[in-house]
């Protein structure tokens, strides 16, 4: 009787299938990626790194050997985080009508809570340890730095006092990271319309506002 020579011999164990090693590049954006699951997640305190090293099928010394601990996974995720918002922003402002612009930036913020939504949760937290490129309030800061110039000769045209224009550029972008951070959760309305009601509330006090407003209560400053 013919012996099926493609059959594996009794005595013979299955071959395993070998695991593909990964590079150092692949490991430590692995790494990434998990630990801003979790810090999104849980936050940084409550993330350990035998939880990370688990989940990416490694040992904890792994984790070190390419951060140095928790601490400096996670100061990598929030700096890149930082980063990648800031970029989005500043470089969706191409339009040249200042009411365009608005749009342009109120977007460009709904658009990455909306795509990168654990890397938001990441920045809105409290922050335990200084991070290279600062704070989510530096960050607000950075990008109203970008709208001052468009205010400025804003303020210039309509003859106001372009000295104020950072403060309403701080005013402005903090608006739209306050309701950004509500609509996180919610995500009601839709995007569009978010954005669309921002501008309709910047723009529209924008058009009528004085040149010296005055609070109208009697309270002594």
């Amino acid at each position: 009787m013919a012996t099926d020579s493609s059959s594996t011999p009794s005595n013979e164990k299955p071959r395993r299938a070998r695991r593909t090693r990964m590079t150092g590049a692949e490991r430590r954006q692995q790494l990434l990626e998990i630990g801003r699951t979790l810090f999104a997640a849980k936050g940084f305190e409550a993330t350990s790194v035998e939880e990370i090293a688990a989940k990416a099928g490694v040992s904890k010394p792994v984790v070190y050997e390419h951060f140095g601990g928790k601490e400096g996974l996670y100061a990598v995720v929030v700096d890149r985080e930082m980063r990648r918002l800031l970029d989005m922003v500043t470089s969706s402002l191409t339009a040249g009508h200042p009411r365009e612009l608005c749009e342009q930036a109120a977007l460009a913020l709904l658009d990455y809570i909306e795509e990168y939504t654990d890397g938001f949760r990441i920045l809105v937290r409290d922050s335990p340890i200084p991070q290279s490129t600062g704070s989510f309030a530096s960050l607000i800061s950075d990008i109203a730095t970008q709208v001052e110039d468009i205010l400025g000769r804003e303020f210039k045209s309509r003859g106001f006092d372009p000295k104020l224009a950072p403060l309403y550029a701080q005013a402005l972008v903090g608006m739209v990271a306050l309701t950004g951070q509500w609509w996180l959760d919610v995500r009601r309305p839709k995007k569009a319309e978010v954005a669309a009601h921002l501008v309709n509330l910047a723009w529209h006090g924008l058009d009528g506002l004085e040149p010296k407003p005055r609070l109208i209560g009697h309270r002594k400053q």
